[in-house]
């Protein structure tokens, strides 16, 4: 584990990862956060530099983990004019997590060969607590040569990893994974609060949901949550609007018409015109729900 790390971005995610990387014995080398109290604050744990440049984080690191939030900040890390990472970036991989759309992945891989550096897509399909633990699922798009000599490192961070193909193309499933996620989320939180409005036990409907067609991921990791209105963020409603939009993009690229993931779209949307979109997605509930809203949930 002679590799020195870096990470961009070290938000519920990043932070965690890196954790679970200085766990198992990686150098855990440079930070960078443009919130910069919460990379003080992981620098000083883990013993890595705070670094006040990304091009810093390069010059530190062998490889560089980012996990960004959206399509503008990935471009921004890897192509501003005045800093980024590829300044330092000859010799250097970036394994990119963050959830942005796939011709961004493929514009960040085209600068790096430029700068002589390589990428891979790592889209994560899990929570925080598998980034800490090290069980995250990854799909991985890139080349397959740079995939198959990164194992011993991925391996450290995910239970399952999927070579997808090429780059972009990890990207797209993942906006599948998050379009559906998303749906089942929406539905889940509408067939609750028609059972609330009836005055149907939850529980009940919940176990009953849980043995016939109704069943589904979301109903173990949200419905609770839905019924006890504790909305503690793990995935915002925020990131499932964004996520999304993503799909919608990808849909009318393709000439399809995908009016489940729109309803979606547009009540997660709705969420953050209300001021509720850093809720955990299941807040959606609070959209479906009679005489929610009114009142500002847990958080």
């Amino acid at each position: 584990m002679t590799e020195k790390i870096g990470f961009v971005g070290v938000g519920r995610m990043g932070a965690n990862m890196a954790r679970r990387l200085k766990d198992v014995g990686y150098h855990v080398a440079a930070l960078y956060d443009v919130r910069k109290e919460a990379v003080r604050s992981l620098g000083k744990e883990l013993g890595a530099e705070a670094c006040t440049t990304l091009a810093r984080v390069s010059e530190l690191s062998d490889v560089v983990i980012t996990v960004v939030t959206d399509d503008k900040a990935m471009l921004k890390i890897f192509a501003d004019k005045k800093d980024n990472l590829l300044k330092y970036g000859k010799g250097r991989v970036f394994i990119n997590c963050a959830t942005v759309s796939p011709s961004i992945h493929q514009k960040v891989e085209k600068l790096a060969r430029k700068a002589k550096a390589q990428t891979l897509e790592g889209c994560m399909a899990s929570s925080i607590t598998q980034a800490r633990e090290g069980t995250l699922y990854l799909m991985c798009g890139g080349e397959r040569r740079l995939f198959d000599r990164l194992q011993p490192l991925l391996t450290k961070l995910a239970k399952e990893i999927r070579y997808i193909g090429k780059t972009g193309q990890a990207a797209q499933l993942k906006a599948l994974v998050n379009m559906v996620m998303n749906i089942n989320t929406a539905a889940l939180a509408e067939g609750l609060g028609l059972a609330d409005a009836l005055k149907l036990d939850l529980k009940t409907v919940m176990e009953v949901f849980s043995q016939t067609g109704a069943n589904s991921r979301v109903l173990v990791t949200d419905g609770e949550d839905m019924m006890n209105r504790d909305h503690a963020c793990f995935f915002s409603a925020a990131h499932a609007a964004k996520d999304s939009g993503i799909a919608l993009s990808l849909g009318r690229a393709s000439k399809l018409t995908l009016p489940l993931a729109s309803a979606t779209c547009a009540q997660y949307r709705k969420m953050i015109k209300l001021g509720l979109g850093e809720l955990d997605k299941s807040g959606i509930a609070e959209l479906t729900f009679k005489g929610r809203g009114r009142k500002k949930p847990r958080a």
